[in-house]
């Protein structure tokens, strides 16, 4: 098995030295290093990429799940809290997991074995969005239209939608939005779930397997018929 990279973010360092421990155990896993707030754990997740990191929810300043808001890319989280109204929240989000402080050695071990699986089968990159008081973690690749709204972007999904406040340009710089055409200058879409290609007297049409029917613009008439090679 490759090697798992984890950091550590909590505000105690007790429980951080803790965490190392019980981490000793698996020879897979290698320890990047540790945060004791948000804004330390921003850095380290954007400069070493973890696969996996222990996520304290109540720290100073930015909490757990502000700091996931900010992300441009989830790894995989363990939740870890002394507040059993939280865990709640970690599972709307699909976390893999959440352990209670103190942690005790069989909760963590099944911790451990949820987030190994899911690490060996990870199937593409998420983003975590908060948005109308309920928290999301979605993969990029269920996402099939992304519309600008003023200063947000509507994410649809399935029967879903929520808002992500940054802009079509930004999402479009996102390595993990390369699937994603620029129609227009308010519509991202998912080229995968192209359906059909329509051409007619106004121009192209693009219909998608979730039912919507998109017009791309003149502007990008060109490159998209260049990408999918009409």
């Amino acid at each position: 098995m490759n090697n798992i990279r984890t950091l550590i973010i909590d505000d105690e360092r007790g429980a951080r030295q803790e965490l190392v421990r019980m981490l000793k155990s698996y020879p897979q896993i290698i320890v990047l290093g540790e945060a004791a707030n948000a804004d330390e754990a921003e850095q380290l997740i954007e400069l070493l990429k973890p696969d996996l990191i222990f996520l304290d929810i109540q720290m100073p300043g930015r909490s757990g799940f502000d700091l996931l808001e900010n992300l441009l890319h989830v790894p995989q989280v363990i939740f870890v809290t002394a507040f059993d109204n939280y865990a709640v929240q970690a599972f709307e989000v699909s976390a893999m997991d959440y352990l209670m402080k103190p942690v005790r050695e069989e909760r963590f071990k099944s911790a451990m074995d949820k987030a190994i699986e899911k690490i060996v089968t990870n199937d593409g990159a998420t983003v975590f969005i908060k948005d109308r008081g309920k928290h999301h973690l979605i993969k990029w690749k269920d996402v099939h239209l992304i519309e600008s709204v003023e200063n947000y972007a509507r994410l649809f999904f399935g029967e879903e939608q929520v808002l992500l406040k940054t802009s079509l340009n930004k999402l479009e710089e996102n390595p993990n939005c390369q699937r994603f055409f620029r129609a227009s200058r308010s519509i991202l879409f998912n080229i995968d779930y192209i359906s059909l290609v329509k051409k007619d007297d106004n121009g192209t049409l693009v219909e998608l397997k979730t039912g919507e029917s998109i017009r791309i613009s003149e502007r990008q008439a060109i490159k998209f018929r260049n990408l999918i090679k009409l």
